[in-house]
């Protein structure tokens, strides 16, 4: 890639009004009765900037043997309450086609990773940006230097693209009196992504432009109440992509058996991966309908008698699930045919001293020791978190010569401690302490019953499991002529679905055919 333009951030960064000595700055909190050497000390604090900072530059990916210009823009969204006071600087990457003068307004997609409390380097340095990491998944990446370059399966043929890194996350932070926990829950970060994305497409003129949300895991739960809010605020999207979904927390509160049912298909998928089936089945789809069938049908009737179950079904039950998911007899008989993800992750290959992932049980990991209860650590992302990081820092400081004093968090796990969980799905007369923002999203597709929705799954993801998904979806209550506007596809990869470069490829090619059905194409 080569660099053509920059403009320089300090400015931005120095422009921003000065507080009043008694006024909060940054995260920082007031001045008050502080000491020189405080004073000074906080001088020197890195804060976001109030004046929406960019570096642009000028770039070529070629897709599908086709050379596509664009213009990249890595800056900051200044977010502001209803009085216009701001708020909140959100650190966005925009990737923006190169278009003839005349030419119809494109398609453009706002991308965001989950958490919460996840910046968007894993979206976007792996999915559908003009520039992805390379690695060796399922297996470790060496060390630095990282491999990383032009992307053939980038969507920015079908759209334009923007990356959003939530408040606290990335680059984003709170400004003047705001605080972290403002933005910290599922209501305020919603309404928090509803601004940016307003600010966005206002001072880049595309409120004209098809738009898309595309979600990965929190980034689902996230996009469904998003999109929703965003309507009642009258912006209208042509579409929701849900990356590895989870819509519904109710039904993973300790004493609900469903959830046993909805890990049983991904535990059979990563035994059959492994090879520790007998008689492994040759058409993994095929087989995973079965499990699904026999899951949601005599193994939910058998777990719902709780302890009225008889000895002699009991013993039936244990004997097909271990010819499902490897595990032994016994051992799902003592676990009492409910297996947790954790035990099922460390004793599927507990012979063999290893352990699986969780956001990928392609992946493989070596505990301390072969006792333990759970694994130690998950192999899928452990061995992707710094390859990815690595690439991005580098790309960030180079080709989109962005430069700032502040930290950039790739996740941060104060958001996760303090997160506001409760939400009001439209309708409810009191917030819900588990939230299940699939009844947002239903309400959105029935007041614009043109929205199509995109359920993207990995079959060895065990974060989101595709059955869960599938479950959430199904309870939207949405009337047969909406029903047609959602569709699901399936991927042997995991829950970054785009680790496998096949998967990815796979992957680019339904969502551009989903980009022309959405758009009247």
């Amino acid at each position: 890639m080569r660099r053509i333009g920059w403009i320089a951030l300090a400015a931005a960064l120095l422009c921003a009004p000065a507080f009043a000595a008694d006024e909060p700055k940054g995260e920082g909190g007031g001045h008050g009765d502080k000491t020189p050497a405080e004073k000074a000390v906080e001088a020197e604090t890195a804060t976001a900037p109030v004046v929406e900072a960019k570096s642009v530059t000028h770039h070529s990916v070629t897709i599908d043997g086709r050379a596509i210009a664009y213009t990249a823009t890595a800056g900051t969204l200044t977010l502001r309450d209803e009085d216009g006071k701001p708020t909140a600087s959100m650190f966005y990457v925009a990737y923006v086609a190169d278009a003839a003068k005349g030419a119809a307004p494109r398609p453009v997609t706002f991308f965001y990773n989950g958490g919460p409390g996840s910046s968007s380097y894993w979206l976007h340095m792996g999915s559908f940006g003009p520039v992805r990491v390379r690695t060796s998944s399922p297996d470790s990446t060496t060390g630095a230097p990282y491999d990383y370059g032009p992307s053939n399966e980038s969507l920015l043929d079908k759209t334009d693209i923007v990356f959003l890194d939530a408040i606290g996350a990335g680059f984003s932070r709170p400004l003047g009196a705001a605080k972290g926990k403002d933005f910290w829950g599922v209501d305020q970060d919603v309404d928090a992504f509803a601004r940016g994305i307003i600010r966005y497409i206002t001072v880049n003129n595309r409120w004209n432009s098809p738009k898309f949300l595309f979600g990965e895991s929190y980034g689902t739960p996230r996009s469904a109440a998003l999109v929703n809010e965003l309507q009642q605020r009258n912006v209208q999207f042509n579409g929701v992509l849900l990356l590895s979904s989870i819509l519904n927390y109710g039904i993973r509160d300790d004493g609900f058996d469903q959830l046993y049912v909805t890990y049983l298909p991904s535990y059979a998928a990563a035994a059959w991966y492994h090879n520790k089936l007998v008689g492994k089945p040759a058409d993994l789809p095929a087989f995973l309908q079965e499990v699904r069938d026999w899951a949601r049908g005599p193994y939910l009737a058998a777990l719902q008698k709780g302890s009225d179950l008889p000895p002699a079904e009991a013993d039936a039950i244990a004997q097909k699930l271990s010819a499902y998911t490897g595990l032994s007899v016994q051992f799902l008989k003592e676990a009492d045919l409910r297996v947790s993800l954790g035990r099922f992750r460390k004793e599927l290959l507990r012979d063999q001293r290893r352990t699986i992932g969780r956001y990928d049980s392609r992946f493989v990991g070596i505990d301390i020791d072969a006792a333990g209860e759970t694994p130690g650590f998950d192999a899928a992302g452990s061995y992707n978190g710094g390859p990815y990081l690595g690439a991005f820092q580098s790309y960030l400081a180079g080709e989109l010569d962005y430069h700032t004093d502040l930290t950039y968090r790739p996740s941060n796990d104060e958001i996760g401690r303090a997160w506001d969980w409760k939400h009001k799905p439209p309708g409810a007369q009191r917030p819900s302490p588990e939230p299940d923002t699939a009844l947002d999203l239903a309400n959105a597709m029935r007041e614009n019953p043109h929205l199509k929705v995109f359920s993207l799954n990995g079959y060895y993801d065990m974060a989101t499991p595709f059955f869960g998904t599938e479950y959430d979806i199904s309870h939207m209550q949405l009337d047969p002529t909406l029903r047609r506007n959602v569709r699901f596809a399936y991927y042997p990869s995991g829950h970054m679905v785009y680790l496998n470069p096949d998967a990815l490829k796979t992957m680019k090619a339904d969502v551009a055919k989903f980009y022309d059905d959405a758009v009247g194409r």
